[in-house]
């Protein structure tokens, strides 16, 4: 696969080079075909706001082909696109980034199409590991400003064992930067439960005979007789 990145730094460094270029399809170096599924990467930004991050935030694009517009202030990428982000991490068919016009340029939206999958992750508030949220569709938009990630074309999102899955084509499902899911239109829940361990319902069982054979040959209190 040939390979095409694109660096988000401070979220300005795109006006600099990559956005100079006139229009045209830039094949670069060969890489590794990305994983079936996107897995989301460390989250190099933590603490704070991510919509409004004070660190330099670095956004990874990687591509077969990669298309540049600097009169539109727009970037193109297709063929196995794959993207590492502190925010999210996606893959697609093709991706379109905009960025927004001005001194302080940064990326104001990107729209994913074609296979869509993407991970965000919600941290744990009592410091444990982070609650993971898998969306699949055939469309998504992130929204820089908001953080929020849009997933249309009969969309599904996994949160640990259960899944929401979209039974209308109409339906859309929103994954906030705090991984929460809201869902507008038809969708169908499955909540799954693991069976329980047969040895471990069998080890009660017994405890609780036990126990209340104890009560039963529980010794009466004697009787004193007065002459």
């Amino acid at each position: 696969m040939r390979r095409a990145i694109l660096l988000f730094v401070s979220l300005t460094a795109l006006g600099a080079s990559a956005w100079a270029q006139k229009p045209s399809a830039t094949p670069a170096k060969k890489t590794e075909k990305p994983a079936a599924t996107p897995s989301a990467s460390p989250n190099k930004s933590a603490a704070g706001d991510l919509t409004n991050p004070a660190a330099p935030v670095t956004t990874e694009i990687y591509s077969d082909q990669a298309f540049f517009d600097s009169t539109k202030n727009m970037g193109i990428f297709t063929g196995h696109v794959k993207v590492n982000d502190p925010r999210f991490n996606l893959q697609s068919d093709k991706l379109t980034v905009y960025v927004t016009k001005g001194e302080n340029q940064g990326l104001e939206r990107a729209v994913a199409e074609g296979n869509v999958g993407v991970v965000r992750d919600r941290p744990d508030p009592n410091g444990g590991p982070p609650q993971r949220a898998i969306g699949r569709g055939e469309k998504a938009n992130y929204i820089a400003a908001t953080g929020d990630v849009e997933l249309t074309g009969m969309p599904r999102v996994s949160q640990g064992m259960n899944t929401h899955i979209a039974t209308s084509p109409e339906t859309t499902m929103l994954i906030n930067q705090s991984g929460q899911l809201t869902t507008h239109g038809p969708s169908r829940t499955e909540i799954r439960q693991e069976p329980k361990d047969e040895n471990e319902d069998a080890e009660g069982e017994d405890k609780k005979q036990t126990d209340e054979q104890k009560k039963k040959e529980k010794p009466k209190k004697p009787v004193t007789h007065h002459g």
